[in-house]
């Protein structure tokens, strides 16, 4: 017998259980970089910047994913889990005997419907301008609907072999990544253009210079404080969208992604940048 496991088959040894742990975190903080690169890479296209030329590194895409973690996307991963768990839910619930007889029928009929769960995908799909800005729904929705086809209730008690079974479960898996890409592509562009309306209230930037900066008129403002004063050009009317080793990515306070730039401030021993906090 295996020092490693037990007679029932679990592991045993510290050092296996270590390695589903690492292994386990390990996926999951791909699957983190993964998700959070393409948040930030729609979020900053908005705004005409790659995410790769502000020099975000792993630690840093990892912590954007967690902008995925709104309303609708936990919803969407709770009804996933539902749904995996929908062929055991009668057994694994102390209930009983007649509701779990009720739940039972119910989810029955909810597994024998999966592939009216996947024509809706389909039709979903089908029909995909007009569930914009929630497309993702269309490939998760085909996922659950392959997901309850899974269960022995939608065969009827019929058993299927693996080769019958990896293939839905692959088409599952492959539609939920889909989904989980869509979500995030989707969500980075609704936060850019909710960010992009709200210019006023980001962070205020002050830049003096010594030298007159070819800076857009209009909204910002041009001082000249006189010969006494070695930064002598004073400019406001800025606001901050980030900043990065010393490169202050500004825009004008009327300023409209569609069609006017963003002005890159190196900070140097001739430009001095100053903070404040934007409208309240």
């Amino acid at each position: 017998m295996s020092l490693d496991k037990e007679p029932g088959g679990s592991l045993s040894s510290p050092i296996a259980l270590l390695k589903v742990v690492v292994a386990q975190a390990s996926f999951i903080a791909a699957l983190m970089f993964y998700l959070g690169a393409l948040y930030t890479s729609s979020f900053y296209s908005y705004f005409h910047v790659s995410p790769f030329s502000l020099g975000f590194g792993f630690a840093e895409f990892v912590l954007q994913s967690l902008h995925l973690l709104k309303l609708p996307v936990l919803v969407a991963a709770i009804v996933i889990l539902v749904v995996s768990g929908i062929p055991r839910l009668p057994t694994r619930l102390p209930l009983p005997d007649r509701v779990a007889r009720r739940i039972y029928a119910s989810v029955t009929a909810l597994s024998r419907g999966n592939l009216a769960v996947v024509a809706a995908g389909l039709v979903m799909l089908v029909m995909w301008p007009l569930i914009q800005p929630y497309g993702w729904t269309a490939p998760l929705t085909i996922a659950a609907g392959l997901l309850l086809g899974q269960s022995k209730n939608a065969r009827g008690g019929r058993p299927q072999g693996f080769r019958g079974r990896a293939l839905p479960l692959f088409a599952a898996g492959v539609f939920l990544f889909w989904a989980v890409t869509l979500a995030a592509w989707d969500l980075g562009r609704q936060d850019a253009k909710l960010h992009a309306d709200n210019v006023l209230h980001w962070t205020s930037v002050v830049v003096l210079s010594t030298a007159p900066l070819s800076l857009p008129t209009g909204s910002i403002v041009e001082e000249n404080l006189g010969e006494g004063y070695r930064h002598r050009y004073r400019y406001t009317g800025l606001r901050l969208l980030i900043e990065r080793k010393g490169r202050y990515y500004v825009v004008p306070v009327k300023w409209d992604a569609k069609k006017e730039s963003i002005w890159v401030i190196p900070e140097s021993h001739n430009t001095w940048i100053g903070l404040m906090p934007g409208a309240q």
